[in-house]
């Protein structure tokens, strides 16, 4: 459907070689945009491309860094001619009730999910811009809309991107850009596997509370990613989005 149709588009994913990233980075991919992705981990990295296919190509960048987001931005630019979609996922946490949240862990963890976020989003503008159906796509947390005891500064900072968000929408709509956020509830991933082993009540509170009975899979974010970042979306923007089998409907 020529909606969703993403050829000629370039998507760059943070994070996007596992989990929640690499399950939007195939469902982009599926739609025809050229996918770049960035993490950590090289051998993560080559193992994702494999699975993203022609075209695909991979960064290895730790966004906290000074002058990283503008160096990955000019690597992308280089390398694929423009910027349509941008997709920040790349995130961490740690668990600690919050009075014992040292400062250097909570500087972390905003580091990370906040001002990294920021500054990628700040130095991709004038490439989303030029596209002129620029896509912003955050990725917020269930814990953008209540709270749990072990992870403060994650809240806090997922919670903020929620608010980034909307600024975006509201700031860069007369460019043609949208921005949204996803919020995913439990989803299995590497980071919701260690909260496991972490919280050992954490599975069965979270089976009796999900309408739909299974913890969520990264696949189930290719949908998602794939319309925001499609025509089919240009109408919504500031919109924070639960992926999470209805959880956060529970009271």
């Amino acid at each position: 459907m020529s909606l969703f149709d993403l050829t000629g588009r370039v998507a760059l994913v943070t994070g996007g070689n596992g989990g929640i990233g690499l399950g939007m980075a195939k469902g982009l991919a599926a739609c025809g945009a050229r996918v770049m992705i960035t993490g950590r981990d090289a051998a993560k990295n080559a193992a994702a491309l494999a699975e993203l296919g022609t075209g695909a190509a991979a960064f290895q960048a730790d966004l906290t860094a000074t002058g990283a987001a503008e160096t990955l931005l000019a690597d992308v630019l280089a390398l694929a001619g423009r910027l349509d979609i941008l997709v920040n996922n790349a995130g961490t946490n740690i668990r600690k009730r919050p009075e014992l949240v040292t400062d250097e862990e909570w500087a972390t963890v905003l580091d990370t999910n906040l001002t990294a976020l920021m500054r990628l989003t700040r130095a991709a503008y004038p490439a989303l811009k030029a596209s002129a159906r620029g896509r912003v796509i955050n990725i917020g947390s269930m814990l953008s809309l209540f709270g749990v005891p072990f992870s403060p500064a994650y809240g806090a900072s997922k919670g903020a991107v929620v608010q980034y968000t909307k600024s975006l929408a509201s700031a860069w709509a007369a460019d043609g850009i949208t921005a949204n956020a996803i919020l995913p509830g439990w989803i299995d991933t590497a980071l919701t596997r260690q909260a496991r082993k972490d919280v050992p009540t954490l599975h069965d509170s979270v089976m009796a509370r999900v309408p739909a009975k299974r913890w969520g899979d990264p696949a189930d974010f290719a949908g998602i990613a794939a319309f925001l970042a499609s025509d089919a979306a240009a109408f919504v923007t500031g919109a924070a989005i639960p992926v999470d089998g209805g959880y956060s409907t529970q009271g």
